[in-house]
């Protein structure tokens, strides 16, 4: 009789064990909290960037507002570096270690990213949906806890490559660059998917600091190359003054810009809007000065939510939008977790996205993640700015690299 009760007491402890699944928590994680940690350049020369935190803070204010994620408030923790890896480095050794956060999600920047890559991926903490676009950052087996959220340098160069070498196969290409991990890997990633093509096409690049004040002598340099074609693998702040430049020195180029420095508030306007006049970028997200979505449920659902939980903002900045569906990101991953808010399990979610469609993405432009293949997207459109608005040409294209 007691053998009996002892077996039907454990067959019951199984059957609830099922049903109701242990809670597994990692550092930061109690019953009423999940705290996270990232950096952004608050200050510096690339504080435009500090969007991306403001908007990622105010949506997880807004899911603290409704209860939370399992009726856990999200803390995020969210420290300024500068855009400077070694602070980058001092700022995430300070999260980690004395914050004791669950992990490092949605820090903005490349080089920053890189700096810290290795620290996360020795100590096994989760660096995952950050805003950086190197390839080398897309490498499971040397860093399995780090998954980026951005378009990668490999695909994104690959439209532009692409799209010259159909369009404008004897096109002559000056490329101006910065002199960090965002501007080289985009001009090797640029090289290699031109091909054989590379070396007869691109007849100039120059490099610049992110600390200088001005690129108006590269210019300069790059207009004598006789290029007719500019290829920016810059920030915001350079991209704006070489179109400027180029359009006070009559030089008549085509400016082909990372989506990154494709905004109108940010670069285009600043630059001129006539001399922006026929530049080309390709681009994934929902474009508020586009009338096609001017009726979109989802576009005046963002809108709604920048006027409620971001009053002193204007709308007008779209990497607000990529901010945005960051957060979103970071919630769906979080939901998925349910209560097992352990680091391995957060890894686990994050590597484990198939076919999302992000509201404020274009309608085909999915989100797949995997343990083997960390690249979050490879579609896009292509787009042409007619001086007032970017006007797409083409359908979505998805394009896949040789490494592939």
């Amino acid at each position: 009789m007691k053998r009996s009760l002892v077996l039907a007491g454990l067959l019951a402890a199984t059957l609830h064990s099922q049903a109701f699944p242990q809670k597994s928590y990692g550092p930061g994680v109690t019953d009423t909290e999940i705290r996270i940690g990232q950096t952004v350049p608050y200050r510096g020369p690339l504080s435009a960037l500090a969007i991306f935190g403001r908007v990622e803070a105010a949506y997880l204010r807004k899911i603290n507002e409704a209860g939370g994620i399992t009726g856990r408030k999200v803390t995020l923790i969210s420290l300024d570096d500068a855009f400077s890896p070694p602070k980058t480095v001092e700022q995430t050794r300070k999260l980690v270690e004395d914050n004791g956060v669950l992990a490092i999600v949605g820090s903005t920047g490349t080089p920053t990213n890189l700096a810290i890559a290795k620290y996360l991926n020795a100590n096994k903490v989760p660096q995952i949906l950050i805003l950086a676009s190197s390839p080398k950052l897309h490498d499971p087996d040397n860093l399995p806890w780090t998954t980026t959220f951005f378009m990668s340098q490999a695909i994104e160069t690959k439209f532009y490559a692409d799209y010259l070498l159909n369009s404008k196969p004897n096109a002559k290409v000056a490329v101006l660059y910065q002199n960090d991990d965002l501007g080289k890997g985009n001009l090797s990633a640029f090289r290699t998917a031109l091909g054989a093509k590379a070396p007869t096409m691109i007849v100039g690049e120059a490099a610049y600091d992110v600390v200088d004040p001005t690129v108006d002598s590269q210019v300069v340099a790059l207009k004598a190359s006789g290029a007719d074609t500019l290829f920016h693998a810059s920030s915001p702040k350079f991209a704006a003054q070489s179109i400027r430049k180029a359009h006070e020195l009559g030089w008549k180029v085509e400016h082909i810009l990372l989506s990154g420095v494709s905004d109108i508030p940010t670069v285009l306007r600043p630059a001129g809007l006539e001399a922006s006049r026929g530049a080309v970028t390709a681009r994934w997200v929902k474009s508020l000065d586009d009338p096609t979505w001017a009726d979109d449920p989802d576009v005046k659902d963002y809108l709604a939510f920048l006027k409620q939980w971001m009053p002193g903002e204007t709308n007008d900045d779209p990497g607000a939008i990529l901010a945005y569906s960051t957060a979103q990101m970071m919630v769906e991953v979080l939901k998925n977790c349910g209560d097992d808010l352990s680091r391995e399990n957060l890894l686990k979610q994050a590597t484990n996205v198939r076919d999302l469609q992000l509201p404020m993405f274009l309608p085909g432009v999915k989100v797949n993640i995997s343990p083997n293949d960390r690249i979050p997207w490879r579609q896009a459109r292509m787009a042409r700015f007619d001086g007032t608005q970017w006007v797409y040409f083409g359908d979505i294209v998805s394009v896949s690299t040789s490494s592939d």
